[in-house]
């Protein structure tokens, strides 16, 4: 591939995005950040859904172009959603009213802890996603107080977990070329910034693919 990876940042008005954008073209991507869900998936290798903000004002922002969006990822774009931004991957939420894009199926609902939100480091176990394998990453730093069910159909698409004071939740998600955490690989030290690296250049790969079926 000659030219760098193109990737959109979906932004739906959660605030600061300049840790992520920054670890992207740490990468060697370039950055779009778009505020349109439907041209956020056009004319790009990779779509990223960041983690900051709350699920219904996120949802509603999503709702013009939900089914482009949900189309372009079953599709085979790749993605990869961050925090809130795996949560839209799901149906629903608890947090507030909206859609999200059910690419997984399952809902979202309130950690069932006393201490809430669950902001710190946390252990990864039981995973099965390669692009954490690749980055050597098992301890990952969250900021949720929301976490992913997935129903008994959505549990195949589980790639890592972790716990919080007894109830354990999903950590990573993989449905094709989407993948989704709960944590926040931009902030997770040196391991995280490798995450991130090792989704563009799978984004990469398959872009380069893609290209040279055409």
């Amino acid at each position: 591939m000659t030219t760098p990876l193109r990737v959109t940042v979906f932004d739906y008005g959660a605030g600061n995005l300049h840790s992520l954008v920054k670890a992207v073209e740490a990468g060697g991507a370039t950055v779009t950040v778009e505020t349109d869900p439907a041209a956020a998936v056009r004319n790009t290798d990779a779509l990223i859904l960041p983690g900051v903000g709350a699920f219904a004002p996120a949802a509603e922002r999503l709702a013009s172009g939900r089914d482009a969006m949900r189309d372009a990822l079953l599709g085979g774009l790749p993605a990869l959603g961050i925090c809130l931004g795996m949560q839209l991957l799901f149906d629903a939420s608890d947090e507030g009213a909206g859609e999200g894009l059910g690419i997984v199926p399952g809902r979202v609902t309130r950690l069932s802890a006393e201490r809430v939100p669950q902001i710190g480091w946390n252990r990864l176990d039981a995973v099965s996603e390669p692009l954490l394998d690749t980055a050597s990453l098992d301890v990952a730093y969250y900021a949720n107080s929301f976490v992913c069910r997935p129903t008994a159909d959505g549990e195949q698409y589980v790639t890592a977990w972790s716990e919080h004071e007894g109830d354990r939740f999903v950590a990573s998600v993989r449905r094709g070329h989407v993948i989704g955490t709960q944590f926040h690989p931009e902030k997770s030290s040196t391991p995280g910034v490798t995450f991130v690296k090792a989704f563009l250049d799978f984004a990469t790969a398959v872009a380069t693919q893609q290209r040279s079926s055409v």
